[in-house]
């Protein structure tokens, strides 16, 4: 379980995860920290303002799949499932697949504790004859669910494309602990995000107010706050590209200047123009995403997607492997 820090006393009690990430990530050549390091209280904020950008589509085409999909989604699920959601930050979307599916249990799972909590004790009062049992973990490894919903059948809910921000590897190892976690006979529903005209895709990633840059920014602060660090800020700009040989958005920080900082004690210093490689937001082809969720260990089994198949909502089921064809 990890530990979130707030103060600049508690640099003691950092999670030594993140301690580790960063130093090694900064001493890496390209240099890179990994994207699930955002997500402190600030930054699960910043993220939700995201969301509501206008140049960020998924959430909005997202919302609108739920609600196209969520009779279809009952019918094939059945009712009282406990429905366990992965990365559940503000949980905003969530409401429209419980009122959908009735379940008997709602599990969110997110690394962010205090975040976590408040957005459970806000959907606790939305459906107040819902038992609610938030868990503060790293859901990129197999998670222990509480024993109340433990013998319960269950749908996993994993929402906003987050499987993007991993490599294709990384992606299946954790549709392989998502299985683990949840138990055959489990379900899925993911949202996958579509290649499409970088003209869409930048933006989404580079918006007009600077909210994605403070996103991005947050992360520096977040280690000069709790790693004892000294790095200046104001010297890094916000960059979003395109690779589109590998078919995903990078969001780096580039250095403004030649700069020398500690973390931990540690010196790092950067040339102007090297950046640190902060997240990675890959695009799937409807092929791409179907062979994505075998390789870990789901079955495909419906699918949702908008009139432009910009966003795809995909569910599909935790079934026994065969030994043969």
């Amino acid at each position: 379980m990890l530990t979130q820090e707030k103060d600049a006393g508690q640099i003691g009690r950092v999670d030594p995860m993140f301690r580790s990430d960063v130093l090694n990530g900064l001493a890496a050549r390209p240099r890179a920290i990994q994207a699930r390091w955002f997500y402190d209280h600030r930054g699960s904020q910043l993220f939700e303002q995201i969301t509501d950008l206008p140049e960020y589509y998924p959430t909005r085409v997202e919302a609108a799949l739920l609600d196209t999909a969520g009779p279809q989604v009952r019918e094939i699920v059945g009712s009282g499932r406990a429905v366990v959601e992965f990365g559940s930050g503000s949980s905003a979307k969530t409401p429209r697949i419980l009122r959908a599916i009735e379940p008997s249990a709602y599990v969110p799972i997110d690394i962010s504790g205090d975040f976590l909590r408040e957005a459970a004790d806000d959907l606790a009062e939305q459906f107040p004859g819902l038992a609610v049992h938030p868990v503060e973990a790293n859901f990129l490894h197999p998670v222990p669910l509480p024993d109340k919903v433990a013998a319960l059948p269950k749908l996993g809910f994993f929402p906003g494309s987050t499987i993007g921000n991993m490599t294709a590897l990384a992606a299946v190892d954790l549709l392989r602990a998502m299985r683990h976690s949840l138990g055959e006979g489990a379900y899925l529903l993911i949202g996958i995000d579509r290649v499409k005209d970088p003209e869409i895709l930048v933006p989404a990633y580079d918006d007009a107010q600077g909210v994605t840059a403070a996103f991005n920014l947050n992360l520096l602060d977040r280690i000069n706050r709790e790693l004892d660090a000294d790095i200046p800020v104001d010297a890094f700009r916000h960059k979003s590209v395109w690779n589109a040989d590998i078919e995903r958005i990078e969001m780096h920080l580039e250095a403004q200047r030649d700069i020398a900082f500690t973390v931990n004690g540690r010196p790092f210093d950067l040339a102007k123009g090297e950046t640190i490689h902060t997240e990675n937001s890959h695009k799937y082809t409807p092929s791409g995403a179907r062979l994505l969720l075998r390789s870990g260990g789901w079955t495909p089994v419906a699918e949702w997607t908008d009139d432009d198949d910009s966003f795809a909502l995909i569910l599909a089921e935790a079934r026994s492997v065969r030994a043969a064809p």
